[in-house]
């Protein structure tokens, strides 16, 4: 089982704390109405919870990916829209704090660190999410940077975010096409335009956008790491990270579902007793406290070997695919043991039915890392 140390243990109560002072009071009629919760992201900037990944020297926390993965899940459990403020934030922190000059840590991550900086990841495409390097978006050489053209889809902190990393080709001709990706780091400006909100199932209040650029102009000095071409590199490390970032949350909401639905089993009365008292109730609710563990396991020992400093694409993949497939499990049980009232918006237990298959598919569909994890364990084990 995986045990917190004493430092880790103190964070989580500090942010459980928020969460249920906070978050819990509010979630659901925000939830309802689709509205940002404004005042609990200036709480989450007031904890410092913007700077999660960034380095002491440029004002963050420096948290560890399993501290940081503690931190998304108790989050999460507490409403999962409000992890989406800081979660591809912590991206491309993750991305410049990698990739980018000295100059650009220094200019870009203090503000990142403090949540002055709010930032996004535009990578997505209508036809290129999980087909990252077929993207169409441009980015053409003029005196002194860089023209944008093209659009992005999917774009959590497109309205209230300032701050990106966008991938855009620069060698249209590039074979395989990945490597005619290049990475910059953008600020919203003219020819930047937020085209609207995507209006979703589920995972409400957090606004995921669709931006469209037209002649958007870059400073060669915003081209990550100074060199063209190596875009594909620095977003797909970056995705290792968010893939453990969303097993957390993923674990998270299968938390939430089961912790509200043990308990109202043993409120509930059918035939004379409670609920929990019959057989069937009983299997369910152990099978959900099982996976859930289980998913636990495989994301803190992904987040672990990430820590250090190991490649973990596999144990990434692996703890997604499992925490995420859980968290939609988890919050279908939830839902039928609840009964008719799980339907309801009574009970939160409907809002995570909704939140949950969004895990599966964001961050990298499960059927891609399902290929991955394939690949990770032939590489693994080759034929002797």
């Amino acid at each position: 089982m995986f045990a917190p140390d004493k430092l880790q243990q103190h964070i989580v109560a500090n942010v459980r704390q928020f969460v249920e002072r906070h978050v819990t009071p509010v979630a659901s009629a925000l939830e309802h109405r689709d509205e940002y919760p404004h005042e609990i992201v200036a709480g989450m900037k007031e904890l410092g919870l913007f700077g999660c990944n960034v380095p002491e020297e440029y004002g963050g926390l420096a948290l560890s990916y399993t501290t940081f993965a503690l931190v998304i899940e108790e989050l999460a459990r507490g409403w999962m829209s409000i992890v989406g403020p800081i979660g591809t934030h912590s991206v491309i922190c993750d991305i410049i704090n990698r990739f980018g000059t000295d100059e650009q840590k220094r200019a870009f991550l203090p503000g990142l660190a403090s949540g002055e900086r709010r930032g996004g990841l535009a990578l997505s495409e209508a036809d290129a999410g999980t087909d990252v390097q077929r993207l169409r978006t441009t980015a053409t050489r003029v005196a002194g940077g860089y023209r944008i053209n093209g659009s992005k889809m999917w774009i959590t902190n497109g309205r209230y975010g300032n701050t990106f990393v966008l991938a855009a080709k620069t060698d249209a001709k590039a074979e395989p096409p990945y490597k005619g990706i290049s990475a910059f780091i953008v600020e919203k400006g003219p020819g930047f335009n937020v085209v609207r909100d995507i209006d979703k199932l589920g995972y409400k209040g957090v606004e995921t956008c669709e931006l469209h650029f037209e002649n958007f102009f870059v400073p060669e000095a915003n081209l990550i790491g100074g060199r063209e071409n190596e875009g594909f590199k620095h977003v797909m490390t970056g995705l290792e990270s968010e893939r453990i970032n969303v097993a957390a949350r993923g674990v998270g909401l299968a938390r939430a579902a089961f912790e509200d639905t043990i308990q109202y089993a043993q409120q509930r009365h059918t035939f004379g007793k409670p609920i929990c008292e019959h057989q069937t109730i009983q299997i369910k609710l152990a099978e959900m406290g099982t996976k859930i563990e289980a998913a636990r396991l495989l994301t803190y020992s992904a987040a672990d070997k990430k820590d250090r400093g190991e490649r973990c694409d596999l144990e990434a993949g692996m703890a997604k695919l499992f925490a995420t497939e859980t968290a939609q499990e988890v919050a279908l049980e939830a839902l039928r043991i609840h009964g008719g009232a799980g339907y309801a918006k009574d009970f939160n237990v409907e809002r995570y039915y909704r939140d949950a298959p969004l895990l599966i598919v964001g961050g990298g569909t499960n059927e891609l890392q399902r290929l991955i994890i394939a690949k990770g364990l032939l590489a693994k084990h080759p034929a002797k």
